[in-house]
């Protein structure tokens, strides 16, 4: 890949991964919950989602989901429904300030931080089109395919996981002083809850 085309991917890269949304959201959330260095594992989620959309389009199953309405109402209805779930279950979580519990919350195991990231990423076909889209613009199909996808992959994943740890979970660290009594945890429940669903509905109704 030629540097001035690199330097355009990576512009670009920069700009999506700063555009809110579902992932960023969860980083902050994971970030809050868990703290700064393990919302790290939702991130990692989120990227291996990522990688397996590149993945689809490259093989020319993004052009099947996109070319059929059934496949891709399905694939987005299910994630719509998923991040309305996860929202609902942030709105009604219960604020505990027992100093045990509150540890417990705090060693979420990875894997569950991972699968959560995989899935709010995965379910989003919206994705598989965006990258549909996006990716033919920086490939020069007279070149060796297998390296493009790999200097474009590595990109992509590498801006995003460090837009989503530096900038996102960073970020959540500004709202941890309402994380001390009942109140501020509510209104951060309610709030995070409140932008999974807008989030989830906004999927949903797009077209």
């Amino acid at each position: 890949m030629q540097f001035s085309l690199w330097l355009a991917l990576a512009g670009a890269g920069v700009l999506i991964s700063f555009t809110p949304g579902a992932g960023a959201i969860n980083t902050m959330s994971n970030s809050l919950t868990s703290g700064f260095r393990r919302s790290i594992w939702g991130i990692l989620g989120q990227q291996a989602a990522l990688i397996m959309h590149v993945v689809i389009v490259a093989l020319g199953v993004g052009v099947l989901v996109a070319g059929s309405p059934v496949a891709f109402n399905v694939i987005r209805y299910a994630g719509a429904a998923y991040l309305v779930y996860l929202g609902i279950r942030q709105f009604l979580h219960k604020p505990d300030l027992d100093q045990e519990k509150t540890a417990a919350l705090r060693k979420e195991p990875a894997w569950s931080m991972f699968r959560r990231g995989l899935w709010v990423n995965l379910l989003n076909p919206k994705a598989i089109v965006f990258f549909l889209a996006f990716m033919p613009q920086f490939i020069r199909p007279e070149q060796p395919l297998l390296a493009q996808y790999v200097a474009l992959t590595a990109t992509v994943v590498i801006i995003d996981i460090l837009v989503m740890w530096f900038f996102f979970a960073a970020a959540a660290k500004s709202f941890q002083r309402f994380t001390h009594d009942v109140r501020g945890q509510t209104r951060l429940n309610r709030i995070f809850g409140v932008l999974f669903v807008a989030v989830g509905i906004l999927l949903a109704l797009m077209h």
